[in-house]
């Protein structure tokens, strides 16, 4: 498949489809026995039966075309009241429906409908579904295979699929006799598990949007999500999570009720729930209210908030439809070749922050595609306990973001070291005949049928010891993504047979775009395009980096209540731009090249994009942790440096003791260091001279003298997402450094001259 540059889809083309009636399950209520749930999987999925016979397909068509020909007059005169692209809402013959304001590709309003981008053929054209009906389907064909599982204490509990979707229509009918109203938000406040997902999706079926919170959320930023979506309920975790949102109660006008999920409730207060009272609110509800809900609900409306992390300014709610996200994880499942679970059971560990969107699409909503099995990892999970689950669970995906991964990286750095020389030996003989094995398959040369012995003794002696100690051994997909990733932390898991395939995306494209693939992959490329996806890069420059935008049926409805934000994100004709740059390669792969906010354009009008500088650095100082180029509108370069340290076990935070592997690094530079207030502000020589050693050589590589770096500071303490200045999924919140940092960054520029470095002599202004 190749990237390629295109105008979009035919508007005319495409339609919004309603569901069928959900007859037989939606009559046979919430109770539902297997033999309504076939039904309902005939009843709702019926258009896209592969025994529809072809004169019924025939049938149907000519009837759209007679709904469509009748309505041409109205289609024009909105096309000519209207510079967005819109076309005729074609439905089903069956239903009798009055030619209304047609919808548009994108909405900012709760409770309008947008026009789905529905293709010609291929997955692009696939059958609306909203996510009961996604559901349903799973039941049907997963019914007794487990959905969910989670550790209490040392007993291992799980749900299979037919619980887990009683489980969330008892949570809905729950939500309903609470007070939540259509399309109003339920905020869910908490670390992943059962009750997290079983709050979204009831949420979704009761009508109402599911609003994931972020944990690391101030009292204050909770308030602003459940304000704006009108959140009518908040589901916390626990305790601490319970006291951020009575801090704020009073300001909520649209809150009816909080419920903890966890731990017992310290205080009764009204309408504060346990888990197990809400759940026994709506178990003995009849099932009509719900049934009529499900009923009245399109794939083309609104089901789920994802609130941006807000690096400048408000969070964004980003609208996603019910067809954004079956849609999306019915490409996104065909696309990674997820067995089925009929065949094999596909098994991934839940523990990013589900109010990502990356985190929903692989924990909830692909897995629920294949039937696979969601285990949950504890909480302390990123703070060092993910390893012991991922060795009790062996999953057969696993999603990491780049820090994640850094952090085994360095773990296993740190454990190699101790080992004795003969088994370092075997290790980097063994590294490097897996690095040059998989750059020769991943270059497609002509010996990339035949693989040499030497990669097959090392897989025995190395890489499957490896894999097992990671818990990996049974993982034949591990991704990276959320944030950009370095290439030595990529050739490191390369070289021990673990290729990391990225995936690329936003919150406003439900989450994948472009995925590597074992057959289609290449280093630091994020891969090409999930099937029925579209991309084009916009005012590309001689080199071919142009912003990326997007164009498919992932692409979100809008910003709720921002008219003005969402035309910012989507152009005249409905593509989405990421602002992000890129480039293609003559395989047709995409490769990020920077980001058009992150662009320093300094003082002589020089564009420089931050990342590959950075990421320069640290791979030629390994001793970095995290590096942020510092020039906009600035006369040179400077680069604010933290160095590698230990995290706080409960708190997540940096402290001041550095890395096993740091002060490893250390020793071998002639260093005695042992934390970091030894080393920041240049109070250690050998550790002074040898990052300027690697920056000297970051600079001979400067595509010109306005890309060398002149100056730069090793700050006291590394960059967190409790400090300020990491987003929940570690990117860099620029804007927040520079303020945080402002008075480091101007004592680079107090000097009226030029800086000069010994490499790079400037001659004085």
């Amino acid at each position: 498949m190749h990237l390629t540059v295109c105008e979009p889809t035919d508007m005319s083309e495409a339609g919004v489809m309603e569901p069928s009636r959900a007859g037989g399950f939606l009559e046979c209520g919430a109770g539902h026995s297997v033999a309504c749930l076939s039904d309902a999987v005939v009843d709702t999925a019926n258009e896209s039966s592969e025994e529809e016979s072809t004169g019924e397909r025939e049938e149907e068509i000519s009837a759209h075309d007679a709904v469509s020909s009748s309505t041409k007059t109205t289609e024009v005169l909105a096309e000519q009241s209207s510079n967005t692209h819109t076309a005729n809402a074609r439905r089903p013959n069956s239903l009798s429906v009055s030619v209304a304001a047609e919808p548009r590709v994108w909405t900012t309003q709760r409770d309008a409908e947008v026009k789905l981008r529905i293709g010609e053929s291929g997955l692009a054209a696939e059958t609306p579904l909203t996510i009961n009906q996604m559901f349903v389907s799973a039941v049907e064909h997963f019914g007794d295979y487990t959905a969910l599982s989670w550790k209490e204490g040392e007993q291992q509990k799980s749900l299979n699929y037919k619980e887990y979707y009683q489980s969330c229509c008892t949570a809905a009918k729950s939500f309903l006799k609470l007070g939540l109203e259509r399309y109003h938000g339920v905020g869910i406040l908490g670390f992943n598990s059962a009750e997290w997902f079983i709050a979204d999706i009831g949420a979704i079926l009761a009508g109402g949007f599911a609003v994931g919170i972020y944990t690391t959320n101030s009292p204050e930023a909770c308030q602003y999500v459940a304000d704006n979506s009108k959140a009518n309920i908040i589901v916390v975790e626990n305790h601490k999570q319970l006291q951020k949102i009575l801090q704020v109660e009073d300001k909520l006008p649209h809150l009816k009720a909080i419920i903890q999920y966890k731990d017992a409730l310290k205080e009764k207060r009204p309408n504060l729930y346990t888990w197990a009272e809400f759940m026994e609110l709506g178990r003995d509800e009849p099932d009509a209210q719900l049934d009529e809900i499900i009923a009245s609900q399109k794939p083309n409306q609104c089901c789920t908030l994802i609130y941006t992390s807000g690096t400048t300014g408000q969070p964004k709610g980003v609208m996603l439809s019910h067809d954004n996200i079956t849609w999306t994880a019915h490409s996104t499942s065909n696309h990674v070749r997820l067995t089925d679970a009929t065949e094999a059971q596909e098994s991934v560990v839940s523990y990013l922050p589900l109010s990502h969107i990356a985190a929903q699409m692989v924990d909830i909503w692909v897995t629920m595609k294949a039937g696979g099995a969601t285990y949950f990892a504890q909480p302390d999970a990123l703070k060092g306990s993910l390893v012991n689950t991922l060795k009790e669970v062996r999953p057969t995906a696993f999603m990491g973001v780049p820090r994640v991964w850094e952090k085994m990286q360095e773990k296993m750095k740190s454990v190699g070291a101790k080992s004795s020389t003969v088994r370092r030996k075997v290790a980097a003989w063994a590294k490097d005949v897996g690095l040059q094995t998989n750059l020769t398959k991943m270059n497609q040369s002509a010996a990339a049928g035949r693989t040499p012995f030497s990669y097959h003794i090392a897989k025995k002696l190395v890489f499957k010891k490896v894999r097992k100690a990671l818990g990996l051994d049974r993982c034949t997909k591990c991704y990276t993504g959320a944030a950009p990733i370095t290439k030595d932390t990529l050739e490191f898991f390369l070289s021990l047979d673990i290729p990391l395939y990225e995936l690329y995306g936003m919150s406003e494209s439900t989450g994948p775009h472009t995925i590597s693939q074992p057959d289609a992959f290449k280093l630091t490329s994020c891969g090409k395009e999930i099937p029925g996806c579209k991309t084009k890069l916009h005012n590309p420059d001689e080199e071919g980096n142009g912003e990326i935008c997007f164009w498919g049926r992932h692409i979100f409805m809008g910003y709720l209540n921002m008219p003005d934000k969402t035309e910012e994100a989507l152009d005249a004709e409905g593509w989405l731009h990421s602002g992000d740059l890129g480039k293609h390669d003559e395989n047709g792969f995409l490769f990020i090249t920077g980001r058009i906010k992150e662009l320093i354009i300094t003082a002589g009008g020089e564009n420089i994009p931050p990342v590959p500088i950075e990421d320069a650095v640290k791979e030629a100082v390994p001793l970095i942790s995290n590096a942020m180029l510092i020039g906009d509108k600035r006369k040179f370069l400077s680069m604010l440096l933290t160095i590698k340290c230990q995290v706080h076990a409960d708190s997540g935070d940096p402290e001041d003791e550095l890395t096993p592997e740091a002060v490893e690094i250390c020793r071998k530079l002639g260093s005695n260091a042992t934390r970091i207030s030894e080393i920041a502000g240049g109070r250690d020589r050998a550790i002074h001279a040898a990052i300027q050693e690697g920056i000297n050589h970051v600079n001979e590589k400067a595509t010109s003298n306005a890309q060398r770096i002149q100056k730069w500071v090793v700050l006291d303490r590394d960059f967190s997402v409790n400090g300020g200045e990491l987003g929940p999924t570690m990117k860099l919140k620029r804007p927040v450094v520079v303020k945080m940092y402002k008075e480091q960054i101007d004592n680079f520029y107090k000097e009226l001259a030029t800086p000069t470095t010994p490499d790079n002599p400037l001659p004085p202004k």
